[in-house]
C-alpha cells in the first residue's frame, strides 16, 4: 500500500495545494468573505458577508505566489510519479469527510524511490507536521490532502514532504491518542483530554495545529446543527468566521450556507454561492444536486443564470438532462403562482410534450392553470378537458369551470362543477359563481327541474345572496311573481342591506298589487335608495339613477311553473365566514340585477352601512369605503370599492387599493383572485411578501383539503422560501408525507413539531405509528 501511496503522493500533494487554496479564495470572494492580499485564516470580515453586496476582486497575486511554490515542489517529484492533474477545483468527498472512516492497513514506511523533502528557508517558522504523519499512517488520503492545504495556506513558503511517513514521530503516545480522537470525530472527548493533560502537566500546551483543526471541526458541527434547526443567521455567522470550511471539498457546507443566505433575505448571495459551485466544483452528482437544491429555493429568474453554466456530459448530452423535465414543471408551476411571470417557451414546450408522452393529468393541470392565470381561456379549456379525460378531479373541473365561465358558458360550468362543489372552499366558490352566471343569462337558459333543484339546495345551504337574488329575477322572467318575491325576501334575510334584492321585491310586490308591502319596503329603504322611494316615477330620479333604472322586460306566460325550493323560514345552516362573490369570472347580469342604491344629496350616509355603487364615488372615497366594508366583514362589497379606487391617478391610492382588494379576496377564500389583484399596482416588498405568504398558505390548505398532497407540499415549499414555516403548517407537511407513505419524512417532521410541545405533533406521531405498526395500536 505504501508503494502506491508514494507513487501518487507528490501528484496528490501538488494538485491539492492548488485545489484547496483556489477553492477557498474563490468561494470567499464569491460570498464576499475575502479581502485581497490577506491570508486565509484572516478572512473573517463579517461586514462583507452581512453588508451590501459589492463586487469582489480576484486575488491573482496570491494565486501566482502559490503556483510558484507548487512548481518548485513538483520539480522534486520522482520521475515515476504520474503527471499532476490540471489545476482546478477538488471534487473531494461530501460531509462524510468529517465523519469517522474505517482504518485501512497502515501505509508502508518505505518506497522503492523517494525524494528528500526540500529544505525550508532559514526564516521559515517551524511547521507542526505531526498531523501529516498521523493521517498518512492511517491511510486517510482525504484528510491528508486537507491538512496539506491548510498548512500551505498558513505557511506559503512551506513545501510538503514527499513522504509524510518520513516525518519523525513525536513519541508522545498521549498526543497520538488525541489525534485519534480528532480523526474519529470525538471532539468533546478531545477537549477533555487536552484539559486533563494541561492540569496534570503544568506548562504543557497542545500543538497549535491540533487546536486549529479542532476549532474548525467544531465550527462545522455547529454550522450543521444550526442549519438543521433552521437558525440561518447563525449559519451565515459561522461561515463568515470559518472560511476554511467553504471549499468544494465540503459541498454540503456550501449548500447550507447558500440556503442560509436565501432564508435570510439575501437571495443574491445565495445565488452567488450556487454560481461558485457550478463554476468551480466538478463532481457531476454534486453539480446536479446543486441545481436541484437551488430550484427549490430560488425564483425562476435567478435559476436561469445557473442553468446557463451547464456543461456537456461527455456522452452527447447535457449534465442536467436527467432533471430537465422536473425543472420545466417547477418553472411552469411558478408561472401559475405569478400571472406576470413569463416562463420561457422552451419550458412550456417540455411540459406539453410530457403531457402528450407520459399521459399524466398533473401535466395538463399545470398547463391549464398557467393559461387561465393569463386569461388565455380557450387554451386553458383545452388543457383542463384533457386533464379531466385522464383523471376527473376537483382541480381539473374547477379550472375548466373557470374557463367556461369566462367564455360565457356557465351552464356547462355548473354541470362540470356540481360533482365537486363540496370538495373545497375554492371549489364551492367556483360552483356558486357558475350558478349566479347561469341564472343571469339573457335570454334565460332552459334549465331542468333537476338542475334548478340542485342549484337551489346549494344556494340555501350556503346562504349565497347573489344566486338567490338571481333566482328572483329568473322567476320574474318566467312570470312567477310569488316565487320571485320569496327569493328576494330570502336574499334580504341573509343580507338585509342588499339593495338590488329590495328593489326586486318592491317591483314584484307592485306587480302583485300589494301596495302595503311596497310601502313597507319604501319605508325601510327611505333615504337609502332613490329608485325604491320613487318606484315607477323615473322623472324624479337623478341622471345617474335613471341610467341604472331597470329596463322593462316582456314576461312570457308559461303553461307549467317549475318547482323552486324556497327558504320561507330562517335557515339553520351556518353560513360561510365570508360571502363569496360571483367575481370568479364576468357575470352577465341583466340591468335590473346590476342596479344599486344612489344616496340623496341631502342625506349623508353613516359609514358604509348602506349599499351604494362604488363606481359613483371618487377613488379616495371608494378606498375609504373599501376599508370600512372590510371592518364590517363584507369583503366582496369591499372588492368593488377597491376596484373603483384603482382608477385613482395617485400611486399611493392605487397601491392601497390593490392591497385591500387582495386582502378582501383572501378573506372570501378566493386565493387565485387575490393573487391577480395583488398585481394591479406595485406593492412594497413587505406587502408583497405578506400577500404571497397568505396566498400560498390558503392554497396549501385548500389543496390538502382536496387530498392533493403533492400539490400541498409544493405550496408549502414555496411559502417556506418567503417565511419560516409555522408549527401548524409543519404538521400539515407531516400529514402530507404520511398520506404519501413517506414515513421517514413524516416521522422527522412530527418529531420536530413534538419537540416544541405541539400537541398536533404528538398526534401525528401516534397516527404514524398506527399507519406503520397497526398491530401495536390498541
Amino acid at each position: 500500500m505504501r508503494s502506491s501511496f508514494i507513487a501518487v503522493g507528490v501528484a496528490v500533494v501538488v494538485a491539492g495545494l492548488v485545489t484547496a487554496l483556489k477553492d477557498r479564495v474563490a468561494i470567499q470572494e464569491a460570498l464576499g468573505l475575502a479581502s485581497p492580499g490577506r491570508s486565509a485564516p484572516q478572512l473573517m470580515l463579517m461586514g462583507r458577508i452581512t453588508g451590501p453586496e459589492t463586487p469582489s476582486q480576484n486575488p491573482a497575486r496570491d494565486i501566482n505566489l502559490v503556483a510558484d511554490q507548487i512548481q518548485a515542489a513538483a520539480s522534486a517529484a520522482p520521475s515515476s510519479a504520474p503527471p499532476s492533474p490540471p489545476v482546478g477545483p477538488d471534487p473531494m468527498n461530501d460531509v462524510a469527510q468529517a465523519a469517522p472512516s474505517p482504518t485501512p492497513a497502515p501505509v508502508a514506511a518505505q518506497a522503492p524511490t523517494q525524494t528528500a523533502p526540500a529544505a525550508q528557508p532559514s526564516n521559515q517558522p517551524k511547521v507542526d507536521e505531526s498531523a501529516l504523519r498521523y493521517f498518512a499512517s492511517r491511510g486517510d488520503k482525504a484528510r491528508l490532502q486537507a491538512e496539506i492545504s491548510r498548512l500551505q495556506a498558513l505557511y506559503p513558503n512551506w513545501v510538503p514532504p514527499a513522504d509524510p511517513l518520513a516525518v519523525p514521530q513525536s513519541g508522545d503516545k498521549q498526543l497520538e491518542t488525541m489525534w485519534s480522537l480528532y480523526s474519529e470525530g470525538r471532539y468533546a472527548e478531545l477537549r477533555k483530554a487536552i484539559t486533563d493533560r494541561q492540569t496534570a502537566e503544568a506548562g504543557w500546551q497542545p500543538p497549535a495545529d491540533l487546536l486549529d483543526r479542532l476549532d474548525v471541526a467544531e465550527a462545522r458541527a455547529r454550522l450543521v446543527n444550526a442549519s438543521d434547526l433552521k437558525q440561518y443567521a447563525t449559519v451565515v455567522d459561522i461561515g463568515a468566521n470559518t472560511p476554511s470550511l467553504l471549499t468544494c471539498s465540503d459541498i454540503d457546507i456550501l449548500w447550507r450556507v447558500a440556503e442560509a443566505f436565501v432564508r435570510t433575505d439575501r437571495a443574491q448571495r445565495g445565488q452567488d454561492a450556487y454560481t461558485y459551485i457550478l463554476k468551480n466544483c466538478t463532481n457531476p452528482q454534486e453539480r446536479l444536486a446543486t441545481v436541484q437544491k437551488a430550484s427549490s429555493l430560488l425564483p425562476y429568474g435567478a435559476m436561469q443564470p445557473l442553468l446557463a453554466l451547464e456543461r456537456a456530459d461527455g456522452n452527447g448530452g447535457r449534465e442536467f438532462d436527467s432533471i430537465r423535465n422536473d425543472l420545466a414543471r417547477t418553472f411552469v408551476a411558478a408561472g401559475n403562482g405569478d400571472a406576470n411571470l413569463a416562463v420561457a417557451p422552451e419550458y412550456i414546450s417540455v411540459v406539453e410534450k410530457l403531457a402528450a408522452a407520459q399521459g399524466l393529468a398533473s401535466d395538463n393541470l399545470l398547463l391549464g392553470w398557467y393559461q387561465v392565470r393569463r386569461e388565455n381561456y380557450p387554451d386553458a379549456e383545452k388543457w383542463f378537458r384533457a386533464a379531466r379525460t385522464k383523471e376527473d378531479s376537483a382541480s381539473a373541473s374547477q379550472g375548466l369551470a373557470l374557463a367556461l365561465i369566462a367564455e360565457k358558458k356557465p351552464q356547462e360550468a355548473e354541470d362540470v362543477m356540481f360533482k365537486w362543489h363540496d370538495d373545497s372552499d375554492d371549489a364551492k366558490a367556483t360552483y356558486l359563481a357558475a350558478t349566479a352566471n347561469l341564472m343571469a343569462l339573457q335570454p334565460p337558459a332552459n334549465l331542468s327541474e333537476t338542475v334548478l333543484g340542485r342549484i337551489a339546495t346549494v344556494v340555501i345551504a350556503e346562504k349565497y345572496v347573489p344566486t338567490a337574488q338571481q333566482f328572483g329575477w329568473y322567476a320574474r322572467t318566467l312570470n312567477q311573481p310569488q316565487t320571485a318575491a320569496r327569493w328576494f325576501q330570502t336574499a334580504l334575510r341573509w343580507k338585509a342591506d342588499d339593495e338590488p334584492s329590495a328593489y326586486g321585491l318592491a317591483i314584484t310586490l307592485e306587480q302583485l298589487n300589494d301596495r302595503r308591502g311596497v310601502q313597507d319596503v319604501q319605508r325601510l329603504w327611505a333615504g337609502r335608495s332613490e329608485r325604491i322611494a320613487h318606484l315607477g316615477d323615473t322623472s324624479s330620479l337623478t341622471p345617474a339613477a335613471q341610467a341604472l333604472a331597470p329596463v322593462p322586460t316582456a314576461v312570457q306566460p308559461v303553461s307549467q311553473s317549475p318547482a323552486y325550493p324556497l327558504a320561507t323560514q330562517p335557515q339553520t345552516t351556518t353560513a360561510p365566514a365570508s360571502t363569496v362573490d360571483v367575481a370568479q369570472a364576468p357575470t352577465m347580469a341583466r340591468p335590473a340585477m346590476r342596479t344599486v342604491a344612489v344616496q340623496r344629496a341631502s342625506r349623508t350616509p353613516r359609514g358604509c352601512s348602506t349599499t351604494i355603487d362604488a363606481r359613483l364615488l371618487d377613488p379616495g372615497s371608494a378606498l375609504t369605503r373599501g376599508w370600512c366594508l372590510m371592518d364590517l366583514n363584507r369583503p366582496m362589497e369591499a372588492v368593488e370599492a377597491f376596484e373603483a379606487a384603482l382608477a385613482s391617478p395617485t400611486r399611493k391610492v392605487r397601491e392601497d387599493a390593490a392591497y385591500g382588494q387582495s386582502l378582501a379576496y383572501l378573506r372570501a377564500g378566493l386565493s387565485n383572485n387575490a393573487a391577480v389583484a395583488a398585481t394591479k399596482a406595485p406593492q412594497s416588498r413587505q406587502r408583497a411578501a405578506e400577500l404571497q405568504v397568505a396566498i400560498l398558505s390558503d392554497r396549501a390548505l385548500s389543496a390538502y383539503g382536496a387530498k392533493r398532497y403533492r400539490e400541498t407540499l409544493v405550496y408549502l415549499d414555496q411559502r417556506a422560501q418567503l417565511q419560516q414555516e409555522r408549527i401548524d403548517l409543519m404538521v400539515l407537511r407531516g400529514y402530507c408525507y404520511l398520506n404519501l407513505q413517506m414515513y421517514g419524512d413524516a416521522e422527522r417532521i412530527f418529531n420536530a413539531a413534538a419537540a416544541t410541545g405541539n400537541k398536533d405533533g404528538y398526534r401525528g406521531l401516534a397516527d404514524l405509528k398506527a399507519a406503520t405498526h397497526p398491530d401495536t395500536v390498541d
